[in-house]
């Protein structure tokens, strides 16, 4: 029977569970399959084109393409799928490694579109739309791999990590120790993610001030002049 693209990325998915990515090679993953090595090159060009296509496959249930942002609240969905992002990639051993450096696949461009076209009705224009998208996605890629590696390598320490006596002469650190631990992943990840929308949300205001200004033919606001988004509202996202 013939080999199959979504079989031969199932199984790599698997593989990378079992191996972790150092040992996901496409020898490994052509005996797996009972095939030899070049039969795989039928279905992608390159390990490169794999792992984009494991990153399409890990991310597909979490985030819908058929889903539709709202222009009206788009933290809200900047978050939510930002989140799903996370616990996806979270799922798989070296999830992030294997996300990072992957380039969308055709049939992942209209969603992007449509992501595009809701932060454009919200007031950004489409370069700084796409520049919000990669800013989280990068941001989810950083945090996860260091998450993971903090993870994995926790067993192998034989005492918590920054102990106690380590900080007795280091008050602001001591008050702090509990970020510098990564206590709790998820409050921190949190705590990130509403920063980097925030600061979009004073882009937004930027630009509707700059566009506002070019049809008067006024100067544009400084960047000193406010954070608040469009409709005028500081609000958070928690």
């Amino acid at each position: 029977m013939a080999l199959q693209r979504d079989e031969v990325v199932r199984t790599a998915l698997r593989l990378l569970n079992q191996e972790g990515i150092d040992g996901l090679t496409t020898r490994r993953l052509a005996r797996e399959l009972g095939v030899q090595s070049p039969a795989l090159y039928w279905h992608f060009k390159s390990k490169r084109e794999l792992l984009d296509l494991m990153a399409e496959a890990m991310l597909a249930e979490a985030l819908p393409p058929d889903r539709e942002p709202d222009p009206a609240h788009w933290p809200e969905w900047i978050a939510a799928d930002a989140r799903a992002k996370r616990s996806a990639l979270l799922a798989y051993r070296d999830g992030a490694r294997v996300h990072a450096g992957t380039l969308p696949t055709e049939d992942e461009l209209p969603a992007v579109e449509a992501q595009l076209s809701a932060l454009c009705g919200a007031g950004l224009r489409p370069r700084t739309a796409l520049r919000l998208l990669l800013t989280v996605d990068r941001y989810i890629m950083g945090w996860v791999t260091e998450e993971q590696a903090w993870r994995q390598d926790a067993a192998d320490r034989d005492r918590p990590p920054f102990p106690d006596e380590a900080l007795r002469e280091l008050p602001l650190l001591r008050e702090a120790v509990d970020v510098l631990r990564m206590t709790d992943h998820d409050a921190d990840f949190e705590y990130g993610l509403r920063v980097l929308i925030e600061g979009f949300r004073a882009e937004i205001a930027r630009e509707a001030g700059n566009s506002r200004a070019a049809s008067e033919g006024s100067p544009a606001p400084g960047p000193g002049s406010g954070g608040r988004s469009a409709d005028g509202s500081l609000g958070s996202v928690e």
